[in-house]
């Protein structure tokens, strides 16, 4: 065989595969939405502070619950949403996972200028089709 037909052959079996792992992924409801409710964007907040989650147009279920319309937050900080949403997040100082259905929390953040973003992800911590993400927000720690 030559590289060319190697490389086509490739293709159509890696295609569906592909096209299987999407269409697993747990659907987010139309229009859901997740957001900051605390702090806003541009906040001056303290070393320890308490961020509020919000969401809209979909329920929270603590991860391992399977239950269409329904996920649980993850905080992403300092850092960009994953480029690979195939995939459970993971568990890091820069994506929090809140697996418990929490809608809440503090945390300490060093003195300095931090960026906040929430995903939510499925009952396997994979986030939805389509994502639901928010804005980044930017929050400087005194």
């Amino acid at each position: 065989m030559n590289r060319i037909a190697i490389t086509l052959f490739s293709a159509l079996l890696i295609a569906p595969v592909a096209a299987i792992a999407e269409s697993m992924k747990s659907e987010a409801p139309a229009n859901a939405g997740v957001y900051f409710v605390q702090p806003t964007d541009g906040a001056t907040v303290d070393e320890t502070f308490k961020v509020v989650f919000g969401l809209r147009n979909m329920g929270v279920a603590p991860a391992g619950v399977e239950k269409a319309g329904t996920g649980h937050h993850h905080l992403l900080i300092d850092t960009d949403v994953p480029s690979d949403l195939s995939k459970s997040l993971p568990a890091t100082d820069q994506i929090r996972h809140f697996g418990g259905g929490q809608t809440e929390t503090e945390i300490t953040l060093s003195p300095g200028k931090h960026t906040l973003q929430l995903l939510v992800g499925d009952h396997m911590h994979v986030p939805h089709n389509p994502p639901v993400v928010s804005e980044k927000i930017t929050v400087m720690v005194e």
